[in-house]
């Protein structure tokens, strides 16, 4: 048994992601400001998109996308219930009704056809999401919304520093997504950035994220721009301060080093887990170049295994191993079993299937050979059919 506990994520601080917030404490400017600012122009730079805007969290950010789009009442979007339920719940928060489409089976990743067959005369979004650091065909999905005049927004969430098999880097194209939790590749503590190549969303997207007012805080004081603050238009408080900039920008630096460490693990794992019986990850998915793997996701099959995800999640706890389930799928939490007018949904028949069987093995780039060797071998003692068994 192992003496310390192994969670399934954990953030790589280093001594610098230390001192660039040590370095901002000090500053006596603590709110967005010059470091938000070096954090948005590094993600235009790496993507060469034109607008990238800095929120408190990824979801904040997707509501903004929403609200800008008018999303209201009578209105469908289009996306998964294979997602966190964060995106849905700002769907429902203003008045709009999700359409769940269901995944492919391997990769838990919507397909354009799917999508189109969701669409109605009251689609006004369609939300695909890249999977546990894999890449959505979004061509096939960015030319659906082309030829209905149906927009677009990439939950991309899991996906920064992804690159699609065409060669292109989730986000260089339309309006994306991404998170800078604590769980993810690179983190500011909380935080998220939308990034877009319509430079007027990206400005509407930036004034709705303080008050609506027509420049910032930091714009007014420091940069001796209009002293008065301008509302343009009702906004929210979604602004991300330039402590956790400043932690999000020295992680931004190291974005390619964890991906590598990253997939030097899933690797190993792969090997390690593929004699195991009724343990499946997930599969390739043809449209991804480099997966970032952000998650590292096994299904449990409790015919073949001869035990069921719980009691696997739970042999792994007693061994001081942690994991996680990404995701319970949206339309099977409670709030959305209780209310069944306010989504719809096609059949979710490969949802299901992954939503009762998925578990999220320990992930992160400080993980050693020898974490994931033990994880493995815990994996082996814990099915009947393997345990004792040399491997």
């Amino acid at each position: 048994m192992r003496t310390e506990f192994l969670p399934f994520a954990r953030p790589s601080i280093s001594d610098e992601d230390v001192q660039a917030v040590t370095d901002v404490l000090r500053s006596g400017w603590i709110t967005t400001g010059a470091k938000c600012a070096e954090l948005e122009a590094a993600f235009t730079d790496r993507l060469g998109t034109s607008s990238a805007v800095a929120t408190t969290s990824a979801t904040a950010a997707m509501h903004l996308a929403l609200v800008a789009l008018g999303i209201g009442p009578g209105d469908e979007v289009i996306t998964p219930s294979m997602t966190w339920v964060s995106t849905v719940n700002m769907i429902v928060m203003l008045g709009a009704t999700p359409v769940f489409v269901d995944v492919d089976r391997e990769t838990l990743m919507t397909t354009p056809m799917a999508i189109e067959a969701a669409i109605t005369d009251r689609t006004r979004a369609i939300i695909p999401v890249d999977y546990a650091g894999a890449a959505i065909d979004m061509a096939a999905i960015r030319a659906i919304g082309l030829a209905r005049g149906i927009p677009v927004i990439e939950d991309a969430a899991h996906a920064i520093g992804t690159r699609r098999s065409d060669g292109e880097e989730v986000g260089q194209v339309g309006t994306v997504i991404f998170s800078l939790h604590p769980i993810k590749t690179i983190t500011s503590g909380e935080g998220g950035v939308l990034v877009t190549d319509d430079e007027a969303f990206g400005d509407r997207i930036r004034r709705l994220r303080f008050h609506g007012l027509g420049v910032d805080a930091w714009e007014r004081g420091q940069q001796g721009r209009s002293p008065q603050a301008e509302v343009l238009e009702p906004g929210f408080k979604y602004n991300l301060p330039d402590m956790n900039a400043a932690l999000g920008l020295s992680q931004f630096h190291r974005l390619d080093e964890f991906i590598d460490r990253r997939r030097e693990l899933a690797v190993r794992y792969r090997e390690g887990l593929a004699s195991i019986p009724g343990l499946t990850p997930l599969g390739d998915a043809k449209t991804t170049a480099r997966h970032a793997w952000h998650l590292f996701i096994v299904r449990v099959d409790p015919d073949a295994a001869g035990i069921d995800r719980t009691e696997l999640m739970a042999a792994l706890k007693a061994n001081n191993i942690g994991t996680g389930i990404h995701f319970r799928a949206a339309h099977t939490q409670k709030w959305f079993v209780d209310h069944p007018g306010r989504w719809r949904a096609a059949d979710l028949v490969n949802t299901e299937w992954n939503s009762d069987r998925i578990c999220s093995l320990p992930l992160f780039p400080e993980m050693t050979e020898d974490d994931v060797d033990q994880v493995v071998a815990s994996i082996r003692h814990a099915i009947p059919s393997t345990r004792g068994v040399p491997a």
